[in-house]
């Protein structure tokens, strides 16, 4: 066991206090996307409006999608190191090698697909493509940086590096905008950059890792596989929640003012399932102590109350966006068009579908089921490209038909596979996961 100079030093560790922090960070980097995208919105071109918003989703998928597995199992082993006694040393250097492996993998592909990034998505613009490979760099070292201090239950350092991340991707972005020097290159580079000064205010929490006294470490190998497991799982999540405004902008070209629009309410439409995040991390610890104790009753009515809130919040999340999605669309962002009313909340029921993944998931996890997590996020995501590039029809309406038919079948998917494991629970022992998909 690790002594007592070795434990880790948590702050509001599974409580209150946690769930403060970590929505306050998650509050402030949300917030500054939404404005970073009001004030180039306000601040450019047509054409460069909409290769600015092209950056934010790519970036999007490369940070939460790929790297976002490298803090989950960064912070798995961490905390395994940890209870073992061990130096957290080695789980460090295991991380910054898989990290930097992932991340020659994503350049590698970044710059095999540029001329059709800079043409098609990006308006022509090569410093946005500089950005884009710009933000790999600095997601591998904040998502390193964000397991390491998760698995040692520091959660001050984790908010940290969320409102760091955001703060310094927008004020930089408002002087450029008050200075009179807007570029769509200069806010791309802004928005990645951002993400490094963030991690960067994460290193004081670092300070005074647990050394242990045990032998041995997490191995390299150990810790590839289940690198990889995620980066699958997770990047097909990003995926289905991100990829229809680049493909829209694909086919109706950056300068159309539809792809545009289309592009502003899709962020738009996208704030409930941010604000309900929170709850997807506090809710995997509880249901995962329910399981190791065998009391399913317990882990039913945690589902249930968290459905509930998917309902309270998700249901008029839609409406709204229904009635005022396309005026606060054309108010925050500008453009010069409006889409009709029925497509932003069809957009937002896609939002709740979404957002029952996201309640009904960790209860997955927690029962040690989380190959069927991956299972249903690869359906949904074949489903949600057979309807985007097969079915034919007007752009907007076929891609909002594959909104919604992909999360549809995720959401059934995963709704199926817990019901069959509370059924079965009873009949044999409760397999904690490993890791969180």
């Amino acid at each position: 066991m690790t002594s007592s100079t070795d434990a880790p030093k948590p702050t509001g560790r599974g409580g209150f206090g946690s769930a403060v922090l970590m929505g306050g960070g998650l509050v402030v980097l949300g917030a500054a996307g939404y404005l970073f995208l009001i004030v180039a919105g306000h601040t450019l071109s047509v054409p460069d409006q909409a290769a600015v918003k092209s950056v934010y989703f790519l970036i999007n998928i490369i940070g939460p999608g790929l790297f976002f597995a490298l803090e989950q199992e960064t912070s798995r082993a961490t905390t395994s190191t940890i209870a073992a006694g061990r130096p957290v040393r080695h789980v460090v250097r295991n991380a910054a090698i898989l990290g930097g492996g992932l991340l020659v993998v994503v350049l590698a592909v970044l710059a095999a697909l540029s001329p059709v990034l800079v043409d098609v998505e990006l308006s022509g613009h090569w410093p946005l493509l500089w950005a884009v490979l710009l933000s790999a760099f600095t997601a591998a070292c904040i998502y390193l940086m964000r397991g390491l201090l998760g698995g040692m239950q520091r959660f001050a350092g984790y908010s940290a590096t969320l409102a760091g991340e955001g703060l310094f991707r927008l004020l930089p972005s408002l002087a450029v905008a008050v200075g009179g020097v807007a570029a769509a290159g200069t806010y791309g580079l802004i928005f990645a950059g951002g993400t490094l000064i963030g991690a960067v205010l994460g290193l004081p929490w670092t300070r005074n890792a647990p050394v242990g006294h045990a032998e041995g470490g997490e191995r390299l190998s150990d810790m590839a596989r289940g690198l990889l497991l995620l980066v699958g799982a997770i990047l097909l999540t990003q995926l289905v929640a991100n990829l229809l405004p680049l493909v829209v902008s694909g086919r109706l070209g950056t300068d159309n003012p539809d792809a545009n629009a289309f592009a502003s309410v899709f962020v738009l439409v996208r704030v409930p399932l941010f604000l309900f995040a929170p709850v997807q991390a506090m809710l995997l610890p509880a249901l995962t102590a329910a399981v190791a104790r065998g009391d399913f009753a317990l882990v039913r009515s945690r589902v249930r109350l968290v459905m509930a809130a998917v309902i309270a919040v998700g249901v008029p999340g839609a409406i709204v966006s229904w009635l005022l999605g396309p005026w606060a669309a054309k108010l925050f962002f500008g453009g010069d068009v409006t889409l009709p009313g029925s497509i932003v909340g069809l957009l937002g029921v896609s939002t709740i579908l979404l957002m029952t993944v996201q309640a009904l998931q960790p209860a997955l996890v927690a029962m040690g089921r989380h190959h069927a997590v991956t299972a249903a996020w690869a359906a949904g995501t074949a489903v949600l490209c057979l309807v985007l590039f097969l079915v034919p029809g007007n752009v907007l309406w076929v891609a909002v038909g594959a909104q919604l038919a992909g999360p549809a079948v995720v959401a059934g998917g995963v709704l199926l596979a817990l019901a069959k494991g509370l059924r079965t629970a009873g009949s044999r022992p409760a397999t904690p996961a490993s890791a969180a998909v």
